[in-house]
């Protein structure tokens, strides 16, 4: 019976992980890295799996795995994309099996990171989904209330509301001073809606790295990522490796970030 690539491939790939690892300058790691885990369905296709549901639990244990790899490397903070205002126009029979696997992540989350000083918290229009679902995050939120290390979910997420949501806030704000309108847009400024965005009390992400090949955006940080670095990877989510994860910090400590200067 014959090796299997895969069998081949593993201890080479350890050999490099360890090459990648040992390069790595701690002090130029990023402190917050933003994920966007795309390429779930696209995986299922490509693999021939019985259904998405199936693509969607690869992708979730690959979470659980890549929170270890952040703790490895003691990046303070991440935020990762797991549902977008879009995703839920997409029809029923698609996004009751993902909030199917989204809620038992959720209850599996606390064992994942016990000892790790791991807060959670959720960002969101989460009025927008389920009863169970949100129930779900709440428990996760109770569960890890507290720690010096931070992991954001996005769920129901959209950049561009969360702008809209933190200007209505400020404006509220400065409405209960008894300023007049004039008075309150000339109180507007990046640093007073900064302040109300929903990750306020979050460093910027210094890189966001997105799988299965798409090179935009579509929504997530918009105002907070304005600076960040970008880590296009071509595998689908699912099948994100860590060296995957290694060589997208191993390229962000070589860059030489300017910040728009």
């Amino acid at each position: 019976m014959g090796v299997s690539r895969e069998a081949i491939k593993r201890p080479l790939y350890e050999v490099y992980q360890r090459r990648l690892l040992h390069k790595l300058q701690a002090d130029r790691l990023p402190r917050h890295i933003g994920v966007i885990h795309d390429g779930h369905r696209r995986y299922a296709r490509a693999e021939g799996l019985p259904d998405y549901a199936s693509s969607y639990r690869a992708g979730m244990r690959k979470f659980e795995e890549f929170l270890s790899w952040a703790e490895e490397l003691g990046i303070p903070a991440v935020t990762c994309w797991l549902l977008s205002t879009e995703n839920l126009k997409r029809p029923p029979e698609e996004l009751e099996p993902y909030y199917d696997v989204l809620i038992e992540l959720f209850d599996r989350i606390p064992a994942a990171v016990e000892g790790h000083d791991v807060k959670v918290r959720f960002i969101g229009s989460l009025d927008l989904l389920p009863g169970r679902l949100v129930e779900a995050a709440k428990r996760l939120e109770e569960a890890c209330g507290s720690g010096s290390r931070r992991l954001t979910i996005a769920l129901a997420y959209g950049g561009r509301q969360e702008i809209v949501d933190a200007t209505r806030d400020l404006v509220a704000k400065l409405a209960t001073e008894g300023l007049s309108g004039e008075e309150i847009a000339g109180r507007i400024d990046a640093d007073a809606l900064a302040r109300h965005l929903y990750t306020a009390d979050l460093p910027d992400p210094d890189l966001v790295v997105r799988t299965s090949g798409e090179a935009r955006l579509s929504g997530f940080l918009l105002w907070q990522a304005a600076y960040a670095e970008y880590a296009f990877v071509d595998v689908y989510w699912p099948a994100f490796r860590r060296v995957d994860f290694l060589r997208a910090m191993r390229d962000f400590t070589l860059r030489d970030r300017r910040y728009g200067r």
